[in-house]
């Protein structure tokens, strides 16, 4: 008898990693020549980063600050959800940029329709925020990660706990 095998489809930022590319950011804002006497800063609270600067153009090399340490340290730039620029205390100018975690509904319905007209032998299933892909065949499961990957739904997207 054929055991079914599956996968889960997750989207998940590595914490850990965008608070030591938040740190090596704010690191670089403190040492360079453009940003000497700014209110520019970086703060990471819970899962979402606020920019601070004094003008937009600095919150530009700000976020380009910030986006080069996110990519160095292998976090994707698709897990960001930005705010728009609001003016702030002190002359200043304030971004929020949100950190992407779990698929929502309208994505997961997305993923699943794009899996069902592919005519593939799996059946796929939301479960909360993630998504969990079935069926008897590996290589069906390996070919609904291949169309997965090559589709783009704008988030990042993990498979983990291939059995």
């Amino acid at each position: 008898m054929a055991k079914d095998s599956s996968f889960d489809i997750v989207s998940k930022v590595d914490m850990p990693e965008v608070t030591n590319a938040v740190q090596q950011a704010q690191k670089e804002l403190a040492q360079r020549f453009d940003f000497k006497n700014s209110k520019s800063s970086i703060k990471l609270e819970g899962e979402k980063i606020i920019l601070v600067s004094d003008d937009d153009f600095k919150l530009t090399n700000v976020v380009d600050i910030l986006e080069g340490k996110l990519v160095k340290r292998g976090v994707s730039l698709r897990a960001l959800d930005y705010g728009k620029p609001q003016a702030a205390a002190g002359d200043t100018v304030k971004q929020e940029v949100k950190l992407v975690q779990g698929i929502a509904q309208e994505k997961s319905k997305l993923m699943i329709k794009a899996l069902k007209d592919s005519k593939l032998k799996v059946v796929s299933s939301i479960q909360g925020e993630e998504i969990r892909v079935s069926g008897k065949n590996k290589d069906d499961l390996q070919a609904a990660i291949a169309l997965l990957r090559k589709e783009d739904f704008g988030i990042e997207l993990q498979f983990i706990n291939f059995r």
